[in-house]
């Protein structure tokens, strides 16, 4: 068992996020002892702590995040992460064309002043 501390530490998320996991039992401590409420994780619960903080870098709304530990067959999850990713395309081509047209806009600036 792993005192908050130190399952934060070995799982790369902070003490905040986990005691926010457990408050919206997406991950919640596998004890809690009832005379000083300290929060204790155990090795089972480390699988699904490096699974959120994947899902939390790859962009996962808490929303997603709860429907993905809900469905506790994961079943659904390579569908979201297909859909993610397309997302994330869609986002990166947009991005690509709003530098093309900073480009754009510079280059047009610069002509502007040396046509003076």
């Amino acid at each position: 068992m792993y005192k908050i501390s130190e399952f934060a530490e070995i799982t790369g998320l902070s003490k905040e996020t986990l005691r926010y996991y457990a408050e919206v039992k997406i991950l919640e401590p596998a004890y809690i002892a009832p005379h000083n409420n300290y929060r204790y994780y155990d090795d089972g619960s480390y699988f699904l702590a490096i699974l959120l903080g994947k899902l939390r870098r790859f962009g996962f709304t808490i929303q997603e995040m709860i429907s993905v530990m809900e469905d506790e067959s994961f079943s659904h999850l390579e569908d979201l992460l297909l859909q993610k990713k397309e997302k994330i395309q869609l986002q990166m081509e947009d991005l690509r064309q709003q530098t093309e047209e900073i480009d754009e806009f510079l280059k047009s600036g610069k002509e502007d002043v040396n046509d003076d």
